[in-house]
């Protein structure tokens, strides 16, 4: 089938959390035989700090915010399906509704990359037009939120709902020899986000205050004017291509959910994936649902605060770290693999292709 994908960008991922998530379910819809044709603004920045890489899976165009919006819709309207992404940054609303529109001739879905997020603000304001639109579209897809997401759309009318959660693309996110330049005990990846920054103070800052005989890395935008502790190190944006040095390199390497992905749970994020396929012992904050995903203590260690982080330091040599990073390298391709979410985003298309066939054979047979 022709897909056709709204989002905030798959060839960079600058200010894009999503970008690795983006490229490994279109990546395998590609190998499952699907024409992918992917629409992201110029903005942010993001063109002007592309990762290197190979895209040709996906016909990337990349548009001018609101100016081509008309001429995308109009490619979109040769698909079979069109994808709405949560997150692009641009011109949002405007294409929930256009895109919501579309139904009328061709499934539509909303694939949402912050469902958590996405369901606080259709909470927040009784005006939001979202909120007229969600019933519209076919299904909702998310990467993570569990039950209280899937509740949540349903509470705003969503014709069906699924899960699609990240996953490990073993041919981007592998063990390489590590970096000297880059050595650490504790490493974390993320951006200064303002639903982020309190548990980043907490579990990574804090920790390194507690462990001042330690070195601590940190990469990611925005962080140029923390006060940070002596023994941390910020070496700003990582490239994704450059992910798996900085994870082959360090001791542990922490993850830190947003609040709201925290609170709401069933929200693994590309990083954990990340440094699965890496190999490296990873220190992740507690949220519930990661006991579906990981073994705590065996694939993963849980964190609750600044000093279980120092305990895991101490606690924790170098053969047990291989360990549970063998282990945890080992249960994210059996499980957690972009070529099976992929499956489960093409079985969610058909399927809802399937009842659009029922429902047009159903009102032909009255007529």
């Amino acid at each position: 089938m022709k897909i056709f994908a709204f989002g905030s960008s798959i060839v960079s991922s600058y200010w894009n959390g999503a970008a690795t998530y983006y490229r490994g379910c279109y990546k395998y819809l590609a190998q499952r035989g699907h024409e992918i044709t992917f629409a992201e603004p110029d903005a942010y920045g993001r063109q002007q700090h592309r990762d290197a890489g190979d895209y040709t899976y996906v016909k990337s165009l990349v548009y001018r915010p609101t100016v081509d919006i008309e001429e995308m819709l109009e490619r979109a309207s040769e698909a079979d399906v069109v994808v709405k992404h949560s997150g692009i940054g641009v011109d949002d609303v405007l294409l929930e509704r256009l895109v919501a529109e579309m139904s009328e001739e061709r499934p539509t879905f909303f694939w949402d990359v912050d469902s958590p997020a996405t369901i606080a603000r259709l909470r927040a304001d009784v005006q939001d037009p979202f909120r007229e639109a969600v019933p519209r579209y076919d299904a909702v897809l998310s990467y993570g939120g569990g039950p209280a997401s899937r509740d949540g759309y349903l509470e705003f009318g969503a014709r069906a709902y699924y899960n699609i959660y990240n996953g490990l693309d073993p041919d981007t996110h592998h063990p390489v020899p590590p970096d000297d330049s880059l050595r650490c005990d504790v490493a974390f990846l993320g951006n200064r986000l303002p639903d982020r920054e309190a548990r980043v103070e907490e579990l990574f800052l804090r920790a390194a205050m507690l462990a001042p005989e330690r070195d601590f890395l940190l990469g990611g935008e925005g962080w140029g004017d923390k006060p940070l502790p002596k023994n941390l190190r910020w070496i700003g944006h990582v490239p994704t291509g450059d992910h798996n040095r900085v994870n082959c390199s360090a001791g542990m390497v922490m993850n830190i959910n947003r609040s709201s992905m925290a609170s709401t749970g069933f929200s693994p994020p590309t990083r954990v994936f990340e440094v699965a396929g890496a190999g490296a012992c990873m220190l992740c904050d507690d949220w519930p649902g990661i006991d579906d995903c990981f073994e705590p203590g065996k694939e993963i260690l849980v964190i609750r605060g600044a000093e279980d982080v120092v305990d895991a330091l101490r606690r924790y040599d170098d053969a047990a770290r291989q360990r549970i990073g063998e282990a945890f390298h080992a249960r994210a391709l059996k499980d957690h693999t972009y070529a099976q979410r992929a499956a489960q985003a093409e079985a969610a298309f058909l399927k809802s292709m399937e009842k659009r066939e029922i429902v047009t054979s159903e009102v032909v047979g009255r007529a």
